[in-house]
């Protein structure tokens, strides 16, 4: 490659007596966009630490910058900063409660006057030069807890580019930078990377959402299992041969094989329902089905799973299960009648993150372990490393916080901790948010199972392609109302595409 700014090559890194990067090089070349990609435990984070200087490399590799070569073992934050490298992690780390100018200044240093006291218009004067150099819709003075998801991650980026002479200096790390931020978000930061890509900025792009790499890298390095597996251009690539990289088996074989049988019995009835924007829906769910749910945002996609699960009150409509008149006032009825719930917002609303594993997953069952006013920690220390072991966490143990797993990893433990009550109807919201494709396919396998056994699956998720591909019916949610209905196998993402964005009514 001509002109490689950044050049790792031969990197590995061991804790104690565990191997997680083996002999890995990277080559980004000037002025490109390079994707980063593995699923969990690929290497992937720990290469990344590595150039950062958070983690020490084991003797034998380097690291070149511009030509300037460091033995890896000698690279620290200190030199990866003097050699332009700049980094931006997955939570940008903002101050939601300053000013954008403060939030700036952080970075580069307050300006101040002949009394070393700080000159707040020269602050400000500087804090505009740079917004308007990386094209953020802000001023100087506003709070950034008032800007959008993706206007506090470019505030970052901004942050950490600022003293660069031109656009063709250093490189600039994304780590994951769109991984919290909602769909309609992500298409902003993206035209800015965009527009910093055009401009001659070099960039190492790290994410899970293949669409995006397809759309903005130039060249893609893929780990797997702490190699390096290959790096090829992207121009030409489908997502499947992405996939397919990483977790060296096709597309078609990483989604688990759609249903053939006939679904069951109705098991939940859903008519007329009205909450929040939801105007009058109407709908069946079979046993042993996956029901998915497709629209846009402000359709009331997230919206019907909080309501039948009792989180959302209901102004009017019926609810049937199995036949029967269900009234849900809350959560912990809907439990009780057999729903349970996996939410979109994961760290919020889905997990304890500071409790351990099991606490995690025995969340949902905790009187079941009481016995004559005593809780039973043995029966749930062997229960939750049986389900640590059936849902594949890793690490694989029930002690860590669950907040410390990888993203694929805690959902699994939600998913587990519901999946464990063998629920008759299991809403999943965005279940695979976040998540690399390895762990996307092992969940997806679970929730394939308990269909299987007879749960009825509601499944909501804004990757069409993935529906497509899991779903054996869709209904498509438009303004509050069920607006068409597809069955296997004439699901598509681009008919899903279609159907979410029409404006004329579509019978059911």
């Amino acid at each position: 490659m001509p002109d490689v700014v950044l050049h790792a090559s031969g990197l590995s890194k061991t804790f104690g007596p565990t191997t997680v990067l083996t002999d890995a090089s990277l080559a980004v070349g000037r002025g490109e966009v390079h994707a980063l990609l593995g699923g969990n435990g690929s290497g992937k984070s720990t290469l990344v630490k590595l150039l950062a200087g958070v983690h020490r490399a084991d003797p034998g590799g380097t690291i070149s910058v511009g030509g300037a070569s460091t033995p890896a073992e000698r690279w620290s934050a200190e030199v990866a900063r003097q050699h332009g490298l700049h980094f931006v992690h997955q939570d940008p780390a903002v101050f939601p409660a300053l000013s954008v100018a403060e939030n700036i200044a952080i970075g580069h240093g307050f300006v101040t006057g002949r009394t070393g006291r700080i000159d707040r218009r020269a602050t400000r004067r500087r804090t505009a030069e740079v917004l308007e150099r990386f094209s953020i819709p802000a001023t100087p003075d506003m709070p950034v807890a008032a800007l959008r998801p993706a206007d506090r991650v470019m505030v970052a980026i901004a942050r950490a580019l600022q003293d660069q002479e031109d656009a063709h200096d250093g490189v600039l790390v994304l780590d994951e930078p769109t991984a919290s931020l909602p769909a309609w978000e992500v298409e902003v930061l993206l035209t800015a990377l965009r527009r910093y890509a055009e401009a001659g900025q070099t960039i190492v792009y790290v994410s899970h959402r293949l669409g995006e790499v397809l759309g903005l890298a130039d060249t893609v390095t893929v780990l797997r299992d702490g190699h390096v597996v290959g790096s090829r251009a992207v121009s030409g690539m489908t997502e499947s041969g992405l996939v397919e990289m990483i977790v060296g088996r096709p597309l078609d074989r990483v989604f688990p094989e759609p249903r053939t049988a006939p679904p069951g019995e109705v098991a939940l009835s859903v008519r007329g329902l009205v909450a929040g924007p939801l105007r009058g829906v109407d709908l069946e769910l079979h046993r042993g089905e996956v029901l998915g749910v497709a629209g846009l945002l402000g359709s009331g996609r997230t919206e019907l799973l909080h309501a039948l699960f009792g989180d959302l009150p209901t102004t009017s409509g019926e609810l049937l299960l199995d036949g029967r008149p269900l009234r849900v006032r809350g959560p912990r009825e809907a439990m009780r009648a057999g729903l349970a719930l996996v939410p979109e917002d994961r760290g919020a609303e889905g997990l304890f993150a500071g409790m351990s594993v099991r606490a995690n997953l025995s969340a949902t069952v905790v009187p079941s372990y009481w016995r004559r006013g005593r809780l039973r920690h043995r029966a749930e220390r062997d229960d939750a490393r049986r389900l640590v072991h059936r849902y594949g966490v890793k690490p694989a143990s029930d002690l860590p916080p669950a907040g410390t797993l990888s993203g694929g990893n805690q959902q699994k433990v939600v998913l587990g901790r519901w999946l464990r009550r063998e629920p008759a109807v299991l809403l999943l919201d965005e279940p695979t948010q976040g998540v690399d494709v390895n762990a996307r396919a092992d969940i997806y396998t679970h929730v394939r199972a308990a269909a299987d056994r007879g749960t009825a699956v509601l499944l909501v998720t804004s990757d069409f392609e993935e529906m497509a591909h899991v779903a054996d019916r869709v209904v498509v949610l438009r303004e509050g109302r069920v607006a068409a209905e597809l069955r296997a196998p004439d699901i598509t993402a681009d008919r899903l595409t279609e159907l979410s964005y029409l404006t004329a009514e579509v019978p059911a």
